[in-house]
């Protein structure tokens, strides 16, 4: 007989996690580390997901077990290697005949404990998004492009502080040339369930440091309960010139194929202008980056000073820096955020 285990359990545990799902199901969004044994390959579900709706339940089990049958010692290997000591968690979608077959199978074949996740992975994705609308101590880090953002926050981890990088997640740095030299993006579903498990662990009674971002990274969308938090929180917005973020960006880009530099430029022509199109385009193939970059950052600095007027504009802390020195500006920051942490803890007591 499988025993059952809750997602909060599940989460909470030391034990492997099997995904049983398709893998079309699993590329869509997972567990993070769970590992994916399909009993059925793609086109496998999709035979026997005919056969239930033109014939029957009972046709469909009989063409599934035909079709597990010669895998089943696969599958024991399989989870050997993921589960060495013998005890697994096992799920699929609903937490239903895939498991629990998978389940029963090797606890027949000397798996000492063999737990089924009540509800699958839909139990999972609900808990998610519950979590991701409890209230955080957000901290938010914004300025132009060019700003280098994403590395003051990892300054910041390296003092001690929580922070959740946000492109990383997505594998995108959020603008027209945020894909290039990134890895594939994430689907919406995983991107949530990645993080969720960047969330959870972490010390929630403190504060979290990321980064200013607009609703959508690339191809990938923040949750609505937690985008309205980050919208609320505070903002630390550090005002850089334009010419050292620019010269910031040349370093940063230097090395991309410059026909993908010019792919990134007309992405946003409509709202560069034909003229500015032309030049930006004549300067990369010329490689002067520097100048191409000054004419994307008109567009990009407009385009951010718009995003920000829909914060709460009492909540804005801006900061002029002088320019992208990582080491100093995490400083600069942190020491800003404790200042006002410690009025704001004088204020209350008083």
């Amino acid at each position: 007989m499988n025993l059952t285990v809750n997602i909060n359990e599940t989460l909470t545990s030391n034990y492997p996690i099997v995904d049983v799902r398709s893998p079309f199901e699993y590329n869509q969004g997972h567990i993070p580390n769970a590992v994916n044994i399909p009993l059925f390959s793609d086109e496998e579900r999709t035979e026997i997901g005919i056969v239930y709706k033109k014939k029957s339940e009972k046709a469909a089990i009989d063409l599934g077990l035909k079709i597990v049958n010669p895998k089943l010692n696969d599958f024991i290997l399989k989870a050997r290697q993921i589960a060495p000591e013998l005890k697994v968690v096992v799920h699929c979608w609903r937490g239903g005949m895939r498991s629990n077959s998978f389940a029963k199978l090797l606890s027949d074949n000397g798996f000492a404990e063999v737990k089924v996740i009540t509800g699958g992975y839909r139990s999972y994705r609900k808990y998610i998004r519950e979590f991701l609308g409890k209230p955080f101590r957000l901290n938010v880090l914004g300025g132009y492009t060019g700003s280098g953002k994403t590395m003051i926050l990892k300054e910041l981890e390296k003092i001690g502080q929580q922070v959740i990088d946000l492109e990383d997640l997505a594998n995108h740095k959020g603008s027209a040339f945020g894909g290039i030299n990134q890895a594939p993006q994430p689907t919406n579903e995983h991107f949530e369930n990645l993080l969720y498990y960047k969330l959870s662990k972490l010390d929630l009674s403190k504060d979290v440091w990321l980064e200013d971002e607009s609703r959508n990274i690339g191809k990938v969308v923040i949750p609505d309960v937690f985008f309205e938090q980050m919208q609320k929180a505070g903002l630390y917005f550090i005002d850089i010139p334009k010419e050292e973020r620019a010269k910031f960006l040349v370093v940063d880009y230097k090395s991309c194929d410059r026909n993908l530099l010019k792919q990134s430029v007309l992405k946003i022509s409509k709202r560069l202008g034909g003229q500015n199109v032309i030049k930006a385009l004549k300067l990369i193939d010329e490689n002067k980056l520097y100048e191409a970059a000054l004419i994307t950052l008109h567009y990009y600095d407009k385009a951010y000073l718009n995003m920000m007027q829909t914060r709460v504009q009492n909540n804005i802390i801006k900061l002029d820096l002088p320019t992208v020195d990582k080491h100093k500006n995490a400083e600069l920051i942190f020491a800003q955020h404790c200042n006002l942490s410690n009025s704001r803890f004088s204020a209350s007591q008083g």
